[in-house]
């Protein structure tokens, strides 16, 4: 349940991922409701001798989704494919994908919203009805062929929700949203994979690291791991509340889970905007970072804990945020908006 876009993984990240990734629904920790509904389909479509309906499964990124797809595949007994929206870009690519799939299959699209809408458009017949329309040659030779499907089980996933055209959304039978980790999963994650990665680590310890986690496991176990570094060279490979915390702070994240980036933005809007408002864009250029990595990745965290928050005109910052700074939130800030 660890899982950042692909392109910002190296190999040993990836290969750290798969170890500790569930394969199991018993092994998967939180996400209770989605992970109740998936269950009851998995076990209802096993007992028709049926094909599982298709699967979208949405939220920020690190939550869980890729994590699902491969559990769904496992517990249906089934071979699954996996591409990314991106990576699709032509109909024949989509074609071949499809083409090879045998009945009960997965095919699992990351990032289904940055699929070419002209390649969408022949899911949708695929989806529903299990057969592809492609056109062969050109001009007053061409002519559309019809190549039946085996029923397959199409499993979405995507960070942007809303960008998913309505025609694709509604194919889908079932549509989960994740959601961020409170600290109780997240510890016990931790202390499943510390089991895994055979590093001694306690509650305060598994707590300390869950508490910096910003509500996501894949941090929690990209964290772990850096932990679990300090502890083998400068703890006997013993996690305590006191290893974490050192061994965290040696990476600048503070306990409250904001890391280096996530203090540059809020600095920046603090004495660079007058707490704001200031529009995306701005921020983007003054702390050297891509508008989509900090709408995406950095502001969902810092809203939801409250640090920040969009209007109208543009991100503010929050009273909290300049509690946490040590600072006295001015009558005049952004902060007048709440």
């Amino acid at each position: 349940m660890i899982e950042r876009p692909a392109e910002s993984l190296n190999r040993s990240d990836q290969e750290f991922e798969l170890t500790l990734r569930p394969s199991k629904f018993e092994d998967f920790v939180g996400q209770t409701r989605v992970l109740e509904r998936l269950e009851l389909a998995v076990e209802a479509a096993k007992l028709r001798g049926d094909v599982l309906d298709h699967v979208l499964l949405s939220g920020p990124p690190g939550l869980g989704k890729t994590t699902l797809a491969y559990i769904l595949a496992e517990e249906m007994g089934a071979n699954i494919r996996v591409t990314s929206g991106p990576v699709i870009d032509k109909a024949a690519d989509l074609a071949g994908l499809l083409t090879s799939l045998e009945r009960g299959d997965v095919l699992f699209i990351d990032e289904i919203h940055r699929m070419q809408k002209t390649v969408e458009e022949y899911l949708y017949s695929a989806m529903e009805d299990f057969v592809l329309d492609i056109m062969i040659d050109q001009g007053p030779n061409a002519r559309s062929v019809r190549l039946e499907l085996p029923h397959f089980t199409l499993v979405g996933a995507t960070t942007r929700r809303g960008l998913i055209s309505a025609p694709l959304r509604s194919r889908f039978g079932l549509n989960n949203r994740l959601d961020y980790y409170d600290r109780n999963f997240l510890m016990a994650i931790v202390k499943r994979s510390a089991r895994i990665l055979n590093v001694d680590i306690d509650d305060s310890g598994a707590d300390e690291i869950a508490g910096r986690s910003r509500g996501t496991p894949r941090i929690a176990n990209n964290l772990l791991r850096r932990v679990r570094d300090y502890a083998q060279v400068r703890a006997d490979n013993h996690i305590n509340r006191d290893v974490a915390d050192r061994a965290l702070e040696m990476l600048e994240i503070d306990r409250y889970g904001l890391d280096e980036m996530d203090k540059r933005i809020l600095e920046t809007i603090l004495h660079k905007f007058s707490g704001g408002p200031v529009g995306l864009s701005n921020i983007a250029v003054s702390v050297g970072e891509e508008t989509d990595t900090i709408e995406e990745v950095y502001e969902p965290y810092l809203i939801q804990e409250g640090y920040m928050a969009r209007t109208p005109k543009g991100r503010v910052i929050t009273p909290l945020c300049y509690e946490r700074f040590g600072l006295k939130a001015p009558r005049s800030s952004g902060s007048e908006l709440f």
